[in-house]
């Protein structure tokens, strides 16, 4: 579902639909996680050396596994609670572009292939990571991984990225940007998306300015220069539109009921008295009620409007622990002496993920 150019296109016409915020910043919300795309950085990064990605000691790769293992935690320690959207089945308008990924990937594993030859250490390195993919099995141990975690997963019917738009729906770009959603829907389709060709010749900024002088996309093909901008043939964007406005999402609570649970104690082993120690925020009793948002209407003298404050309940357990990251009650110690934990997803091997541990006590 991406759009080509959004970020930049937002960035230039919107700025203030668009604000960087710190992590902590974050604290106490429930934020949804695009896991496809994460775990697609995980593999293009954690561990990698031009070819050479981190593995077991069975060669499976475990790239991946650190790097869900390692954000997840990071994101616990500055209390958010993290939900893992997974892709589903990809909408048939999408099999166009798929295909486009599957031969950018074959024609980058030919000049990896070549670069191998030549010796040539930049090329490797970029050719290598082109040829990344997210497979089913990499999916399937994430999965695993953080229901073992007790970090709540959800399985998208379709896009992974539909579902958390529709946990999460704001109209700041559509206040900004001055378009409804169906104007912006429209702009998405003729910026480029990943549903169906866009017009050769028109990027995002002449987009915007096509959509907010005639209002829509049949406007627009009624009044364009057909001799400057050619439309393609059987061009499907109003079936790319329905996607956008009705994709496949969960909408029963049911089956949308997130639970934080402790993790499994019995699978991810951290050893003689570590137990729990690397979920500082998982293994609190209190963490049904922990650090919800509230609005305070009263204010000082000195303050005016709503103040968003953050409450804290007591901990009934005091929690100490240490990690190379970022601390709860004492500041960050790396220890170097204990063994990284293991995870047992079904194959001969352990897999071990992650060399940043945490004790308490």
């Amino acid at each position: 579902m991406g759009i080509k150019g959004l970020t930049k296109l937002l960035a230039d016409n919107a700025p203030m639909a668009i604000k960087e915020q710190k992590l902590e910043s974050y604290f106490g919300r429930e934020i949804a996680i695009d896991a496809s795309m994460s775990i697609y950085q995980f593999l293009v990064v954690v561990g990698r050396r031009g070819t050479e990605m981190l593995t077991n000691e069975a060669g499976e790769v475990t790239s991946h596994l650190q790097g869900m293992f390692t954000r997840t935690i990071r994101l616990m320690e500055a209390g958010i609670k993290p939900v893992y959207v997974f892709d589903g089945k990809p909408p048939d308008l999408k099999k166009q572009e798929l295909a486009k990924r599957f031969s950018r990937r074959a024609d980058a594993t030919k000049d990896l292939n070549d670069a191998l030859k030549n010796g040539n250490k930049e090329d490797i390195e970029k050719f290598s990571k082109r040829t990344v993919k997210v497979t089913e099995q990499h999916n399937e141990d994430c999965k695993k991984l953080l229901r073992l975690m007790g970090v709540p997963v959800i399985e998208a019917p379709c896009e992974a990225e539909a579902q958390c738009a529709a946990l999460c729906r704001a109209d700041k770009v559509l206040e900004e940007l001055n378009l409804n959603m169906d104007q912006f829907i429209d702009l998405c389709i003729l910026a480029g998306c990943d549903y169906c060709d866009s017009i050769r010749g028109i990027g995002g900024l002449t987009a915007l300015k096509l959509i907010r002088q005639h209002g829509s996309i049949e406007h627009i093909l009624e009044n364009i220069n057909k001799q400057r901008y050619q439309i393609p043939d059987d061009w499907p964007y109003q079936e790319a539109r329905w996607l956008f406005k009705e994709p496949s999402v969960l909408t029963d609570d049911d089956q949308l009921e997130l639970k934080w649970t402790a993790p499994d104690e019995d699978v991810i082993e951290f050893g003689k008295n570590l137990v729990f120690c690397s979920f500082p925020f998982m293994a609190i009793p209190w963490l049904g009620s922990f650090s919800k948002p509230v609005v305070r209407t009263s204010v000082t003298a000195k303050a005016k409007g709503t103040k968003c404050v953050l409450t804290v309940p007591k901990p009934v357990t005091k929690l100490t622990w240490y990690s190379t990251g970022a601390s709860f009650h004492s500041r960050p110690i790396g220890i170097g002496s204990i063994a990284p934990p293991s995870i047992d997803l079904g194959s001969k091997q352990s897999m071990p993920f992650t060399r940043s541990l945490c004790c308490g006590s």
